[in-house]
C-alpha cells in the first residue's frame, strides 16, 4: 500500500536549514498495524502528513496505492486523500458549531454522498462507537473520552483505505486510552491498515510492528507480540 524510498523533508528559512526527515525508506503493507516511536522533534508527525498527503516531501519517492504521488499538487493529494484516508488527532479536532452527528457527517459532504446516504452512514458508525445518544450534542458537551470515539467515528465514515492516528490516546486517561486503542484494534482487524505515531510504548505494542525515528531517519523496525485488551 506505501512504500517511501529515501523520503526527504527540509525545511528552509534565510538563516537556517532543518531537515526533518532524511532519505526514510519505509514499507507498508495492506492490513498492517505499525506505530511510529521516537523523541520529540524526530520526524513522527512530519513522515505522518506526508503519508496522509497533507504535505510534499522535499526529495525522495512515495508511493500510495501504486500512484508515485511526492509531486502531486495540493488539488491531486486532496482527491486522493478525501477518498482513500482517515484522521484521528491528539486534539480532536472537533468543530465546536457542530453536533456530534455534523462533525461525523463533513468527510460525507465533502465526497458528496447523498443526504440519505449520509444519514444512514452516519448513524451506523455512531452505533458502533457507542454515542449514538450524544448525536445531538456539541463536543463541548462531551467528556474527552467521548470526543475521541467521536473523532474516530468521523475518521471512518468513509471506510477509509488508511487510518492515521496522530497521539490518539495523548489527551486521554488510561481507561478512555484503551477504548480508543480497542476501537482501533478492531477496525485493524476488520481489515483498515493503521499508521499510528505514539509516545507510549504500552500502545505501540497494539500494533504488529514498531518503526523508531531518530533524527529524521529510521534506526530500527521491529516486528512484536500484539498486545490485547
Amino acid at each position: 500500500m506505501i512504500q517511501t524510498n529515501k523520503l526527504m523533508k527540509v525545511y528552509r528559512t534565510e538563516e537556517v536549514e532543518t531537515t526533518a526527515l532524511n532519505e526514510v525508506s519505509v514499507e507498508i503493507k495492506a492490513g498492517e498495524f505499525v506505530s511510529i516511536m521516537g523523541p520529540s522533534g524526530c520526524g513522527k508527525s512530519t513522515l505522518l502528513n506526508i503519508l496522509g498527503l497533507i504535505d510534499n516531501p522535499s526529495g525522495g519517492e512515495y508511493h500510495f496505492l501504486d500512484n508515485e504521488v511526492s509531486k502531486f499538487s495540493e488539488r491531486q493529494r486532496s482527491q486522493l486523500r478525501k477518498n482513500n484516508i482517515g484522521f484521528i488527532f491528539q486534539s480532536f479536532n472537533l468543530i465546536d458549531e457542530l453536533t456530534v452527528f455534523e462533525n461525523v457527517e463533513l468527510p460525507l459532504i465533502y465526497t458528496k454522498v447523498s443526504s440519505s446516504d449520509r444519514k444512514k452512514r452516519v448513524d451506523e458508525v455512531l452505533d458502533k462507537m457507542n454515542m449514538m445518544h450524544r448525536r445531538n450534542h456539541f463536543p463541548q458537551q462531551l467528556s474527552g473520552g467521548q470526543q475521541q470515539r467521536v473523532a474516530v467515528a468521523r475518521a471512518i465514515v468513509n471506510n477509509p483505505k488508511l487510518i492515521l492516528a496522530d497521539e490518539p490516546t495523548g489527551n486521554l486517561d488510561s481507561a478512555n486510552g484503551d477504548d480508543v486503542m480497542k476501537n482501533l484494534v478492531h477496525l485493524n482487524n476488520e481489515g483498515a491498515t493503521i499508521i499510528m505515531v505514539t509516545h507510549s510504548q504500552y500502545c505501540a505494542e497494539f500494533g504488529n510492528r514498531i518503526i523508531r525515528l531518530l533524527d529524521g531517519q529510521v534506526v530500527t523496525e521491529s516486528m512484536v507480540a500484539k498486545q490485547m485488551l
